[in-house]
């Protein structure tokens, strides 16, 4: 699978359009050699060319790239609605600004917009902190497209320190303002709720809403995986911080990491289990491991959505 390197490519940040372009066209082509091959036609929007078929809908670029001839599908309808809620909170902004969780939550989502766009179907943004922020109705045209990319950098442009979050709130105000079933895609770091059981009652409660409203829910767990998972730190002293409250906590790796590994792997298991019972599509979103994992989770429900 063709995959762009988000660290290789941080001048793009400014430049959305143009990083979800060159994303999605890197994957496009590499589904017609992935195991996604079997129903990669339909969803890459292209067939392959038989004789007869009008030349004029042959995609030369993607000739170019696979020796191969694919058609160009054409189909007015718009078959889905997609609404993208991302996290803003400070935690967000881990580990720095140079590459962190929240811009991987934007740039996944443009790459999905991006997606989305040339399949005609139709997309929303809703931002969140403790709040609901900014929400937009789900459309599909250029001007909409444009907008919500002017929206995402926004985002990147104004960290926000101390900025605690309230995921429960913000998806129980998503699920009263969508009137038309949709696929709501929910990008965060999910750590508002580690040691709090009534936080994750309340999370699973406000996901429920959604489910009872029709909607199709992902939720992508954005994680930096070495440093948030493994806690791979060296052994020495730290002073954490935490970045939603600003309290800190000094100690040294090595005495606090079992007891961290333990209390996070619990967690996690939690959140699993709790998902496969609401029938919610919980996925790990490693920032570090590029943007196919994310449009490859879209693919395989989109399929199952028919």
């Amino acid at each position: 699978m063709a995959t762009i390197n988000p660290y290789e490519n941080l001048q793009l940040q400014a430049n959305l359009e143009l990083l979800a372009r060159q994303v999605v066209e890197g994957f496009i082509t590499g589904l017609h050699k992935s195991p996604f091959h079997g129903f990669s036609v339909e969803f890459a929007e292209h067939r392959l060319y038989n004789n007869g078929d009008t030349v004029k809908n042959i995609d030369w670029k993607l000739f170019a790239k696979t020796d191969k001839l694919f058609s160009k599908r054409y189909e007015e309808e718009t078959n889905l609605r997609c609404q993208f809620v991302i996290d803003t909170s400070s935690s967000m902004y881990y580990p720095d600004e140079s590459y962190n969780k929240l811009i991987f939550a934007v740039q996944s989502t443009a790459v999905l917009i991006q997606l989305l766009k040339q399949q005609r179907d139709a997309f929303g943004l809703s931002l969140f902190t403790d709040q609901l922020g900014l929400n937009t109705q789900a459309k599909s045209t250029n001007t909409h497209q444009k907008y919500l990319f002017a929206q995402l950098e926004q985002v990147l442009k104004a960290p926000k320190m101390n900025i605690t979050t309230n995921l429960a709130t913000a998806l129980h105000q998503v699920a009263d303002l969508i009137h038309k079933r949709s696929l709501v895609i929910v990008f965060s770091d999910m750590l508002q709720t580690v040691h709090d059981e009534e936080k994750v009652a309340a999370l699973f409660s406000a996901l429920q809403h959604l489910k009872f409203n029709k909607h199709e829910v992902v939720l992508f767990n954005v994680t930096d995986k070495s440093k948030e998972v493994a806690f791979d730190f060296a052994n020495r002293p730290y002073e954490f911080v935490d970045m939603e409250t600003g309290a800190t906590l000094k100690a040294h790796a090595s005495h606090v990491r079992e007891a961290y590994l333990e209390q996070m792997g619990n967690y996690r298991q939690q959140l699993a289990l709790k998902c496969a019972q609401y029938k919610i599509d919980m996925v790990d979103a490693d920032i570090k491991a590029g943007f196919d994992q994310v449009l490859e989770a879209y693919l395989i429900k989109r399929q199952k959505m028919g």
